[in-house]
């Protein structure tokens, strides 16, 4: 319970650290933290904490991509509150992160280079949607023929193909060991969905990509709109877990309303995955509430489409959980009722067998301790 207890304070302090607009200068941030007041802005005291606060605090904002985010307004709180110890310590995740990061997308932006001279166009997908942080792998979209992707990066990259799983290889996608970079590059080609069941979102993935600037990386990412949808299906119809970089990156996304509300949800219902995506957008907006005081602006109709709200996830193992019974399994049963009505049966079927895969993860799991040959 202990434990509990301390990895719940944690993601507090994360989640303060990551949605609470903070003083561009952090000079101030003696007076910002009111460490004397009744009610402190943070959960612990920082002038006390030990090594070990440190070490599991990292542990959970890496699981949860916020790195950066959190740990560079908790570096100013350290040094105004005197640890200079804790401050050094942050300091130094810091460097090692921005390290990863830049490390990795110069990879990415020589890997995208390729594939595209190659006549292969890809999108990174997931990854970016971070940033500053990065994602634990560099995930990229990709129409062309997956043994045209694989020529590339075997013989400019000397990359090999990491095993793949059968949820891998229902979903279309494909995993490169690339020598020199510690993160896998995950490929989907021409599917998405945990069963590869969606194909009527990739078109207008393809159609609606724009090039940005990362840093000195210039690469090709998703529309906005694009990249709820594929959050929602990793959070709520794959993983049924919600971690703090999802919250946040989806924030950001809404709060510069820039957002095309109407074109989401033709968008969603086409792919039966409406209901899903306005209810992990609820789940968005009421857990940023509970920090900031004011969620991310919904419109009304995305309100009433959601079926549930934050009141129902649960924190454990170092992420926001989504129930499974009922509402998770609602939500899949919506989506192949939409496939099979819309006359993608091959899709439907895909989808049919998520329950059977999930089933043999669970065997496999208990079995072994691993699900990675199935899932």
């Amino acid at each position: 319970m202990d434990h509990l207890r301390d990895s719940t304070e944690n993601l507090q302090l994360l989640s303060e650290l990551v949605l609470v607009p903070r003083p561009a200068n952090c000079a101030g941030a003696q007076q910002t933290l009111q460490m004397e007041s009744t009610e402190p802005l943070l959960p612990f005291d920082l002038r006390a904490s030990t090594l070990q606060t440190w070490e599991d605090l990292e542990s959970l904002a890496t699981s949860n991509h916020v790195i950066l985010r959190a740990f560079e307004p908790l570096h100013g709180m350290l040094e105004a509150a005197g640890n200079r110890e804790g401050a050094d310590w942050v300091a130094d995740s810091i460097q090692r992160e921005r390290a990863r990061i830049t490390h990795a997308l110069g990879f990415l932006e020589r890997i995208c280079e390729a594939l595209e001279s190659a006549r292969c166009p890809v999108t990174v997908i997931k990854s970016l949607d971070h940033w500053p942080d990065l994602g634990s792998d560099l995930d990229l979209y990709t129409d062309a023929r997956a043994a045209d992707v694989i020529k590339v990066m075997s013989a400019q990259f000397g990359a090999s193909l990491a095993d793949r799983s059968w949820g891998d290889r229902l979903a279309n996608k494909w995993n490169f060991i690339v020598p020199g970079l510690p993160e896998l590059v995950e490929v989907h080609v021409g599917r998405l969905g945990q069963t590869g069941e969606q194909t009527a979102i990739t078109r207008s993935l393809v159609n609606r990509v724009h090039r940005i600037q990362f840093g000195s990386h210039n690469l090709r990412l998703a529309a906005l709109e694009d990249r709820i949808v594929i959050s929602t299906l990793q959070r709520m119809y794959r993983h049924f877990y919600i971690r703090l970089c999802d919250i946040a990156d989806n924030a950001r996304l809404l709060d510069s309303h820039a957002v095309d509300f109407e074109y989401l949800r033709s968008l969603g219902s086409a792919a039966g995955l409406w209901e899903g995506i306005a209810t992990y957008l609820r789940i968005v907006s009421e857990y940023v509430a509970a920090y900031r005081g004011d969620g991310v602006p919904l419109p009304s109709f995305v309100a009433r489409a959601a079926k549930f709200g934050s009141n129902q996830i649960r924190f454990r193992r170092q992420f926001l959980r989504v129930p499974i019974l009922p509402h998770s399994l609602n939500l899949y049963a919506t989506e192949l009722k939409s496939l099979l009505r819309n006359g993608e049966l091959r899709n439907g079927l895909r989808l049919s067998l998520l329950p059977c895969l999930a089933t043999a993860a669970a065997v496999e799991l208990k079995i072994s301790g691993s699900d990675k040959g199935i899932w």
